[in-house]
């Protein structure tokens, strides 16, 4: 099995950051994509940012310029760093990975969700 473990969401008021965090761990043989997706409250999940093994990211355009994500493929380990927060960030932020298993299976993970609260 490959577990994700998020960390980092909180509260902050508008025009602060927030720095996630998420580390996969378990059965890995590799990992490929690694990404943020987020769920604010009636909406559908999004994604944020995505990064592959190879460090090419992709961005949605309402965090351009403001999110950045990157890894740490030693330690299987993704980060998105926010800037400049705005109360519309305010969502459940979930850590999703592609990646092989010790046995060579294929699989998508994600990890539990960190919420975070950006006040006006």
């Amino acid at each position: 099995q490959v577990q994700l473990v998020e960390s980092g969401g909180g509260l902050v008021q508008a025009g602060g950051s927030l720095r996630l965090s998420c580390a996969a761990s378990g059965s890995i043989f590799s990992i490929n994509a690694m990404g943020w997706y987020r769920r604010a409250p009636g909406k559908q999940r999004e994604l944020v940012a995505s990064i592959t093994s190879g460090g090419n990211t992709n961005y949605a355009d309402s965090v351009k310029g403001r999110f950045t994500i990157a890894r740490d493929n030693a330690k299987n380990t993704v980060y998105l760093q926010m800037n400049s927060l705005k109360p519309e960030d305010t969502a459940v932020y979930y850590c999703a990975a592609n990646g092989v298993r010790s046995d060579y299976v294929n699989g998508d993970y994600w990890g539990q969700g960190t919420q975070v609260t950006v006040s006006s």
